[in-house]
């Protein structure tokens, strides 16, 4: 009976007991060296990463949001300066920015990518005063167009930073890994990513050593050498524990990458064959009202952090309860755009100034995609969704 069939958003159970043996001998070693601060697991840990990433260096942080304010904070930017980012992002893109004293100023993205729209990134950039860094986040686990940014980052004269938060392992369309092309690259360790701690981290990728260096002082409450500080920094270390199971979780990242690219893949023939299109069609174009999320063209490589279809906004919340009553569970990312935030209303944004993050945030629903998913469960979760829409597209006729 499909009634009887539960499917979680994330099944972070179903991963560890794959690895259970590897990561209680890793955490044991950790626990016998009692080195739990920085050190050589820490080190390592950042060798492997900056290898994985084609990048010459990496520094671990306490988190992904730290992640953001190190690499803002070892390019300088402070109160007053201007940093363009997305609004259809998580939170600690813009308020990062915001808590060094420095203005998010939000730019629209592409319907098809849901990735910062380069027209309305030149929008932003042309009312900006003070200018000081370009933020692109890379969303979903699909890369944006990095050669764009970078031509833009000469146009403009200001550094590109690379919020990778949901994309290690991402591919842009010339095949770069996300987080090696631009100053520093930032990327989370939340539990719930594609490469997740049993906690929170975080790590900053660059080929710069000065960059490198500068983070890995600020780190560190700007101490170097120890008691001794130039610049103030933060408390913001990776701590060996986790340092320790994400050395372990790295050699299997590819593999679990493989496998929700091939549930991804499964999903899109399902609802293909009910009559859905891909995102780089509109709802508007008619036909079965689903999109699914567009795939890039080889060499780019969608890592799908999260699966995301899009159905008209007045089914999008009735969809999603209909599968929880199927226990299937799901997730909004992001119910309220960052310009229309309470928190950012001093910045005088209106509703309507960025109308394609607004129409995402109402349409758009992530589907469970992990790569511990079988056959039943990714047959479960889309008949319902396609009995739902099919009902509801009945109801209008």
């Amino acid at each position: 009976m499909t009634d009887s069939i539960t499917v979680p958003v994330l099944d972070l159970k179903a991963q560890y007991q794959t690895i259970k043996p590897e990561i209680e001998r890793a955490v044991a070693e950790v626990l016998e060296s009692q080195y739990f601060i920085m050190g050589p697991t820490l080190k390592a840990l950042e060798d492997e990463i900056a290898e994985y990433c084609h990048t010459k260096y990496a520094v671990g942080c306490a988190s992904g949001t730290d992640a953001i304010l190190l690499a803002l904070m070892a390019l300088g930017i402070g109160a007053g300066d201007e940093v363009i980012c997305p609004s259809y992002t998580f939170f600690a893109t813009a308020g990062c920015i915001h808590r060094l004293g420095a203005i998010p100023v939000f730019a629209d993205i592409d319907p098809v990518t849901y990735n910062m729209d380069l027209k309305s990134v030149h929008k932003a950039a042309k009312r900006c005063k003070k200018l000081k860094a370009i933020m692109p986040v890379h969303l979903f686990g699909q890369a944006v167009d990095m050669t764009e940014y970078l031509e833009l980052r000469e146009d403009l004269c200001v550094p590109v930073i690379e919020d990778a938060a949901q994309a290690i392992g991402t591919l842009d369309k010339d095949g770069e890994r996300a987080g090696s092309r631009s100053s520093i690259g930032c990327f989370s360790f939340y539990p719930s990513k594609n490469l997740g701690a049993y906690g929170d981290g975080g790590i900053c990728t660059t080929s710069d050593e000065t960059f490198a260096e500068r983070l890995s002082i600020l780190r560190v409450h700007g101490s170097k050498p120890k008691y001794y500080h130039s610049i103030v920094g933060l408390n913001s270390r990776l701590d060996a524990l986790q340092a320790a199971i994400l050395r372990v979780k790295l050699k299997y990242l590819d593999q679990w990458t493989q496998g929700r690219q091939s549930n991804a893949a499964r999903y899109d023939q399902l609802f293909s064959d009910a009559g859905a299109k891909d995102s780089s069609s509109p709802l508007s174009d008619g036909g079965f009202p689903l999109r699914t999320p567009a795939t890039p063209d080889a060499p780019a490589r969608h890592i799908y952090n999260q699966y995301v279809i899009r159905v008209p906004e007045d089914i999008r919340d009735g969809l999603r309860d209909e599968l929880k009553n199927k226990n299937v569970g799901t997730e909004i990312y992001y119910p309220l755009p960052l310009h229309e935030q309470k928190c950012f209303a001093y910045l005088g944004y209106s509703p309507g100034d960025l109308p394609q993050s607004e129409q995402a945030a109402r349409q758009t629903l992530a589907l469970p995609v992990y790569p511990e998913l079988t056959e039943e469960q990714i047959q479960h979760v889309a008949n319902t969704v396609v009995s739902f829409v099919n009902a509801q597209a009945a109801v209008k006729v």
